[in-house]
């Protein structure tokens, strides 16, 4: 299906394949990103409060400084066997998490999900960087980000309606399921592959100087950050002040990841011609405006509802457009970049999650709106700051 996205001047594995990895990691993502909006459903689950499983949440993100090493893993083995071993590992997780009667428990479910998520992410994206030249890896790497919206509009969604009629574990065990499922369809549906071989690994000029990569890292550390700091206290806002129920949730999850679709759709389409950097710093900077309008208007449903769907689409938008810049922040190592790029990403996240759920139990939602605004606007200097460094074009 999304072949047709993709013209003939893309390899044909490429082609080919794009709608079972979107598939696969439709799937994971789904599973990764049922938690931050049923976070006090499963703090009470636990016998916890919101901050409580807070800790938990920021614990599981700090495994995320691990993705380096997982890097370093993945350009030693074939790109398949780390996607299948991604896929089994979030499998696992994802049955641990939903197994769980106490915050520690929930903590390792959830590293091991995360962990896994990143080999599978890192295999798909070396992958593709192996075959697609730096030119076109923003239409292809946004239609692997249609994943992100997807899990979040369908895969989320569908948990959080079981949720509500059952409980979290049942709605986590589904997602266990759909991934154990993919594990076994990529297994079968890609060939081995043993490392990058092909004319987009062997360009000889990189568009990211040595002197930006740390530059690019912070960005990107800001923005994970930024949009933690929504991701953990909306659902108990939206609970707290205007008393929606996990189905409530659900509709709100599919509402954001229709946004989410039409960012990753517009990214894909636009990112490679308007410029990787600038469309990263004008996303971090509609997402700035937006939270703070949440703070402002907090206490309206009406009016902070939206603006924090527009905040999310807005964040994935300028995720979607960075990512291209990490599979060329290391030449001929697709996979070492985006290592670092999650790595300051998972360091983002974890640094914002107490503050942002502590803030949240203190303050109510205007603190962490803030918050999130503060630190999105660090990845709008940061990214901007990389735009006027005008390195050369990679082809």
């Amino acid at each position: 299906m999304l072949h047709r996205a993709l013209d003939d001047s893309f390899p044909d594995d490429v082609r080919h394949r794009i709608t079972v990895l979107t598939v696969a990691r439709t799937a994971a993502n789904s599973c990764f990103r049922f938690t931050p909006p049923f976070l006090a459903t499963i703090a009470r689950g636990n016998g916890t409060t919101l901050a409580g499983i807070g800790i938990a949440v920021a614990i599981s993100e700090l495994s995320g400084l691990l993705s380096p090493f997982n890097g370093e893993v993945v350009e030693r083995i074939h790109r398949r066997t780390a996607m299948v071993a991604g896929l089994i590992g979030i499998a696992v997780g994802t049955t641990v998490a939903a197994c769980s009667v106490h915050p520690v428990m929930f903590a390792v479910g959830l590293i091991l999900l995360a962990q896994s998520k990143v080999m599978l992410d890192l295999g798909v994206s070396a992958w593709t960087t192996d075959r697609v030249p730096y030119a076109q890896r923003g239409r292809v790497m946004g239609l692997l980000e249609i994943s992100w919206a997807v899990g979040l509009l369908v895969g989320v969604s569908v948990m959080g309606l079981l949720t509500a009629a059952t409980n979290f574990r049942f709605g986590f065990g589904l997602g266990a399921a759909a991934a154990a499922v993919m594990a076994s369809v990529v297994a079968r549906g890609i060939a081995p592959d043993s490392g990058p071989h092909t004319r987009a690994t062997r360009a000889p000029r990189s568009p990211i100087k040595v002197s930006d990569v740390g530059v690019l890292l912070i960005g990107m550390f800001f923005l994970m950050a930024a949009s933690q700091a929504l991701f953990v206290t909306f659902g108990s806002w939206l609970e707290d002040a205007f008393h929606f129920t996990p189905k409530g949730l659900s509709v709100v999850a599919f509402t954001m990841g229709l946004a989410e679709l039409v960012s990753s759709v517009t990214s894909s389409r636009r990112t490679d011609a308007w410029g990787k950097e600038r469309s990263a710093t004008t996303g971090a900077v509609l997402m700035v405006l937006a939270t703070v309008g949440i703070s402002i208007w907090h206490s309206s449903v009406i009016v902070a509802l939206p603006l924090v769907i527009i905040a999310i689409a807005v964040f994935e938008f300028a995720l979607v457009s960075a990512i291209p810049l990490s599979t060329a922040a290391i030449p001929g190592s697709a996979a070492r970049g985006i290592a670092l790029m999650m790595g300051a990403g998972t360091l983002g996240r974890a640094a914002a999650s107490i503050p942002a759920t502590q803030l949240y139990e203190r303050y109510g939602m205007a603190w962490p709106a803030l918050l999130s605004a503060v630190l999105a606007g660090g990845t709008a200097i940061s990214m901007l700051a990389l735009h006027r460094r005008d390195a050369p074009p990679m082809v």
